[in-house]
């Protein structure tokens, strides 16, 4: 009869494999972006300076935010504080969403990027961390 049972609890155990797995894999690759973001804000601010000024910031800024991106990335990329993270990576892509709204450039590459950024961080975290799904549970 346990042999049964653990025949029945197996997909059970392989599906929590798989959005253990999953979550990791979107989680990289938010970390991966946003490090790559962070990075070139500090050490190749030159690169970005067009799409500074067209949101309105100026380029001597890239000192700020690029430390400010690290910081957020390294909280999230972290088991302990991956929910802090995620609050503040959400929040520094909002703030993203923000300015390209607010120079009316709806739908443009940069904030369907920062959108998918954004989306990719709460569900790597929801797929990794079963304190995440049990705070919100989407499927009972």
């Amino acid at each position: 009869m346990s042999q049964a049972m653990n025949l029945h609890h197996m997909p059970e155990a392989m599906t929590l494999h798989r959005s253990l797995w999953a979550g990791r894999i979107m989680s990289a690759f938010v970390v991966v972006a946003l490090v790559a973001d962070g990075t070139i804000q500090l050490f190749a601010p030159a690169q970005i300076a067009s799409a500074l000024q067209e949101t309105g910031f100026a380029l001597d800024l890239t000192r700020t935010l690029g430390p400010i991106i690290l910081a957020c990335t390294i909280l999230y990329a972290i088991p302990a504080t991956a929910v802090l993270g995620a609050i503040l990576v959400t929040g520094f892509l909002g703030g993203a969403i923000c300015a390209h709204v607010r120079i009316g450039e709806l739908g443009s590459p940069p904030e369907l990027i920062s959108l998918l950024l954004g989306a990719l961080t709460w569900g790597g975290l929801y797929a990794r961390d079963r304190r995440v799904r049990a705070l919100l549970p989407l499927i009972r």
